[in-house]
């Protein structure tokens, strides 16, 4: 039986945390592991998460981070923590907010399965028979960066930021450096696999799954000072992986 773990960053999510939405699901997929990874937050989430373990047992996991490290470093410890647990053959991370909803982890997961891929990561794209509704002015911002990021890797890549991405826990060595940037580590990553396996590789292995589902939640963490800092950490970016 192939087994998955997904990664959920949180820090101060105590209002936003949807225990319904994870109770359904793991009631649904009964392969599929919870982790979730506390960022040091200084409301009662780790609270919250220590009650709803206590009903899953195993399924549900918390791990501690001794201070606030940012999403990053956050996603990056538990990952690596995730993957000590050698039941695991696939392994992800998911934004606390459920933006995009659970019930798209085993379309992702059927794209490693089925189809070969090793990450697979989620795309925000606007099509007819999708629901992805997002503020203008931020689609905006994202194409641009998008574009910009697509440049830098020197792959097609439509969406770097959509907080779903899964892969092989066989390529838990992308996660063992600390990430230089917080809130792009998602563009480093991919990145690293592309420094390793060559843009060939990186073509042949990674897929973009085009979610069906994605809705903008309020009490974003990113703030107009980290947005600002952008253009910055993409050129940090480039220095160090081109």
């Amino acid at each position: 039986m192939q087994k998955a773990c997904i990664v959920i960053p949180c820090f101060n999510e105590s209002k936003r945390l949807d225990f319904n939405a994870f109770d359904v699901f793991l009631k649904s997929e009964s392969t599929i592991d919870l982790l979730f990874s506390n960022d040091g937050s200084t409301d009662n989430t780790a609270k919250l998460i220590e009650n709803f373990q206590t009903k899953h047992g195993s399924r549900v996991q918390l791990y501690n981070m001794p201070v606030n490290g940012g999403k990053a470093e956050a996603v990056r410890c538990a990952v690596l923590e995730a993957c000590k647990n050698k039941s695991y053959q696939f392994i992800g991370f998911w934004d606390a907010d459920l933006a995009t909803p659970l019930n798209e982890i085993p379309i992702f997961l059927n794209q490693i399965k089925d189809h070969s891929k090793k990450i697979a990561i989620g795309s925000r794209m606007k099509r007819l028979g999708a629901v992805v509704e997002r503020k203008t002015s931020r689609h905006l911002l994202g194409r641009i960066f998008s574009t910009f990021s697509s440049i830098i890797l020197k792959l097609p890549v439509y969406d770097t930021q959509c907080g779903a991405k899964l892969f092989r826990a066989d390529l838990v060595f992308l996660f063992e450096e600390k990430f230089i940037t917080s809130w792009l580590f998602d563009v480093e990553l991919i990145a690293r696999y592309r420094n390793k396996f060559g843009i060939q590789g990186a073509l042949n292995d990674i897929v973009e799954v085009p979610v069906n589902a994605w809705i903008e939640k309020g009490g974003s963490k990113l703030k107009l000072k980290d947005m600002i800092k952008v253009p910055l950490e993409l050129w940090s970016i480039r220095k160090k992986y081109n």
